[in-house]
């Protein structure tokens, strides 16, 4: 088939020269002419405007004359032994035993990777759990001093008040005997 096609080339390479040589003799080309090169023909169909046109005809495989080169056929496989079989199949099975090994230790690995980031998750997730339960005890602490801090100053206020009031009664006692 490449040796068809590299022919079919050169004849178009030399049919381009030809049509060139001819068109500089022949002004007028003949109606319908055909010329024939080995496997092919060619007609020169009728002149159109836009330049010549040609019909390449190919002719078929059976059409060649016995001294043009034959496709071959592809070779023939040479007989393996059993041996050479034996060979084959442990060396495909060891490959497939080394590729199923290498999958498994990705899987591993992947697995292994998944169980360290799920532990690190973890392990954040306690860390905040921790932090924030002690920034609330630490607020709740602090509301708590601070509000013990107000209750005893207001019960200061009141104890100063009661006194205050003690005092003022017994001033208002003395100058009532006094005066009376």
């Amino acid at each position: 088939m490449a040796s068809t096609l590299s022919a079919y080339k050169e004849k178009m390479k030399e049919l381009s020269v030809l049509s060139l040589i001819c068109s500089c003799f022949y002004s007028q080309p003949h109606p319908n002419t055909i010329y024939q090169y080995g496997d092919m023909e060619v007609k020169q169909l009728d002149k159109r405007a836009s330049g010549q046109s040609f019909e390449v005809i190919l002719k078929s495989p059976s059409d060649l004359s016995p001294e043009s080169p034959v496709l071959s056929s592809p070779p023939k496989r040479k007989d393996t032994s059993l041996e050479e079989l034996q060979k084959r199949l442990e060396a495909a099975e060891e490959r497939r035993k080394t590729q199923e090994a290498q999958v498994l230790k990705q899987l591993a690995e992947r697995r292994e990777h998944e169980r360290e980031v799920l532990h690190k998750a973890l392990e954040e997730n306690n860390n905040f759990s921790r932090q924030a339960e002690e920034k609330l005890n630490y607020k709740m602490e602090l509301s708590k001093e601070i509000r013990e801090a107000h209750l005893a100053a207001l019960r200061e206020r009141l104890r100063e008040k009661e006194l205050h009031a003690a005092e003022v009664r017994r001033n208002k006692e003395q100058r009532e005997e006094m005066s009376g």
